[in-house]
């Protein structure tokens, strides 16, 4: 926080940051939304505390359960956990986004950059006590180069094989500086070679065996067998409610949960300022993707798409939606937290209705633009539909708001066929990811249906080279096509919350909720 001091007559004033009053003010009105009323909830903390320290259980509460357990399809932050606890993944990421040895104990790399070995930890087991083999990473890299949203992550791998010793080698068909980013996919933890009932039998080498699941919870015992160590809980159980709303009430009234990932910024300022909580919050790369279809109209017509971005107060909307917490985000998803890749050269245009109208009516709309916007039901979204919605108002751009459950949104590809949508993103650690996924002409998400030559060109660029001075230009070129040209707006990148209990210990939040470590987590 930053203070601005008034000085005059030997006195210094400190006054509140706009950030900071809005953070108090959103905790204010969320406190009270959180209230259980009737409630004695010191007391009953103090006790839940004690119980919780005695019981060896660490309870994590989910907002939503499991639609899909295959690594294949799964994707949600509560699907990932699941995984996370019972597989490993070749090599981790931290909070920093650094790459961190998991069951790759160390890898090198050709000089031409198109080999990677990688030397697999000694004494690794799978929970029915099979030894974890080489043959075991190839055959599950074969089966996500086969199928599913990681066929194309991973089509430039021209073979997987066992190598010397305890080893793996990767072969590239052209050089890839991310690869070993690649390589810690949410998708991609090991399998032991030819598994059978994947998606419902769970036959891992993870810190924690599955010993019961049903459509509440997952419950899970720490294996005592696992090769980095005896996890620090004996039990661990994910807890699945309707809503984040559901697990919040279960963390305050000490009933059964003791750590909640992922929420709204003001029920997170409301439980920062609770002394039974501990309050953590990571910057991420996470945003949510405002797009016009640009294959056809009106989102094919450049001046279409600069009225809304001339329409759009971007920190306007992080204020009120973020309360602060993240960045502003510039219609890129390069945002601050990847460092060098990140530029501010390009000035974001400032918000001018009056512009925008004229570019409308100079592209054939005189009397304005009405859309609907598509948005999954979920209360920061739809906020943020309203507040685009407004704004966008005074430019004669007249907005109808269609929430949908999350399952109707994605169902049979919908979200990618309607002409205005917002699309959250979750948090990745390194840029090149979205570019591929949702920004390039061939991309499998590209949502917006844009094609933009001299972007492609700067994609790959961005996703080839070993020299970092071109990658960086690349990176930064990209930024400067958005902002003049692009079919996107990002006005935010959010920041990753999570709450726990004063007596817990141990857990390392991650900028994507679904791959926070609970292996040290103690009560």
């Amino acid at each position: 926080m930053t203070e601005n001091q008034e000085k005059g007559n030997n006195r210094t004033t400190p006054q509140l940051s706009r950030r900071h009053f809005l953070k108090i003010s959103a905790a204010g009105m969320a406190a009270a939304a959180f209230k259980i009323v009737g409630v004695d909830l010191s007391a009953q903390q103090a006790a839940a505390a004690l119980a919780r320290r005695q019981s060896g259980i660490l309870g994590v509460g989910w907002g939503g359960s499991p639609a899909t357990l295959d690594p294949l399809s799964a994707s949600a932050d509560v699907e990932i956990a699941f995984l996370n606890v019972v597989y490993d993944y070749l090599i981790d990421t931290n909070a920093s986004s650094e790459l961190v040895p998991r069951l790759a104990s160390s890898w090198s790399v050709s000089d031409d950059g198109l080999t990677y070995t990688l030397q697999l930890q000694d004494g690794v087991t799978f929970h029915d006590g099979s030894a974890l083999m080489p043959d075991d990473v190839v055959w599950t890299f074969e089966r996500l180069k086969s199928d599913g949203p990681t066929a194309d992550l991973y089509a430039n791998v021209v073979s997987v094989a066992a190598g010397d010793g305890n080893s793996v080698v990767f072969t590239l068909e052209q050089t890839n500086p991310d690869f070993l980013y690649n390589l810690t996919d949410n998708h991609a933890v090991i399998l032991k070679a030819n598994a059978d009932n994947i998606g419902t039998d769970f036959n891992g080498t993870g810190p924690f065996r599955l010993t019961d699941f049903a459509v509440d919870r997952a419950v899970f015992e720490a294996n005592a067998s696992y090769w980095g160590g005896t996890p620090g809980v004996e039990t661990l159980e994910f807890i699945y409610f309707d809503s984040v709303d559901g697990a919040i009430n279960a963390l305050q009234a000490g009933a059964g949960v003791d750590v909640v990932l992922r929420m709204d910024n003001a029920v997170y300022l409301s439980l920062a300022g609770d002394s039974f909580f501990q309050a953590n919050e990571v910057p991420t790369s996470g945003h949510d993707l405002v797009r016009l279809r640009a294959d056809r109209a009106p989102g094919n017509d450049e001046r279409v798409r600069q009225a809304f971005r001339l329409a759009t107060d971007r920190q306007a909307i992080f204020d009120r939606i973020q309360f602060g917490f993240g960045a502003v985000g510039r219609d890129s998803p390069i945002g601050p937290v990847f460092a060098q890749y990140y530029t501010e050269e390009t000035p974001l245009p400032e918000r001018d209705p009056a512009a925008a109208r004229q570019l409308l009516t100079d592209a054939g709309y005189p009397d304005g633009l009405d859309m609907t916007l598509y948005v999954p039901a979920l209360s920061d979204r739809v906020a943020l539909a309203e507040v685009l919605a407004a704004q966008w108002a005074d430019a004669g751009i007249n907005i109808t708001i269609e929430p949908q459950e999350e399952a109707v949104y994605y169902a049979d590809s919908g979200w990618l066929e309607v002409d205005l949508g917002i699309t959250p993103w979750g948090a990745r650690p390194v840029p090149q990811v979205y570019l591929d996924l949702y920004l390039k002409s061939d991309a499998v998400w590209n949502e917006a249906h844009w094609s933009d030559e001299e972007i492609d060109r700067l994609v790959e660029t961005a996703g080839t080279t070993l020299d970092e001075a071109e990658r960086v230009n690349a990176y930064h070129e990209i930024q400067r096509v958005m902002i003049e040209r692009g079919p996107i707006i990002i006005p935010y990148f959010f920041a990753q919350f999570g709450v726990m209990a004063e007596y817990v210990d141990g857990v390392d939040l991650h900028p994507f909720a679904g791959r926070t470590n609970f292996n040290t987590a103690t009560v």
